[in-house]
């Protein structure tokens, strides 16, 4: 059999990688991770074309860094979530109560393996 067959065809739908970073002091971390489930986490699987998230933790000295990858069918399913401007961070009131600074981006990446 020369070419893919029509199973590992189907498998290789596009998959976009939706990347956020955000730190809060340490001594918010436990409060900020509860606070990343009930709003970023639950609302990204909630909308239509979502394909997963993962949330990533690590501790530096007095900061704790959070890591937000959500993965998405198409660009379409994320505008649904994060508005016209895709680009554009998509934050919640009680983020400025958590957060260092309210970075103003977000990174796009097409996902090659999984």
């Amino acid at each position: 059999m020369n070419g893919p067959s029509a199973s590992s065809t189907a498998s290789k739908r596009p998959l976009i990688a939706r990347y956020w970073h955000g730190a809060v002091p340490a001594a918010k971390g436990d409060a900020y991770a509860l606070y990343l489930r009930r709003t970023g986490v639950k609302e990204c699987r909630a909308t239509p074309g979502n394909r997963g998230v993962e949330v990533l933790r690590r501790t530096v000295g007095e900061e704790t860094h959070f890591v937000f990858i959500s993965y998405w069918d198409s660009m379409d399913a994320i505008r649904i979530f994060a508005g016209e401007d895709v680009e554009r961070a998509h934050y919640y009131p009680e983020d400025r109560d958590y957060l260092l600074e309210l970075e103003p981006t977000v990174a796009h990446y097409e996902v090659l393996e999984q």
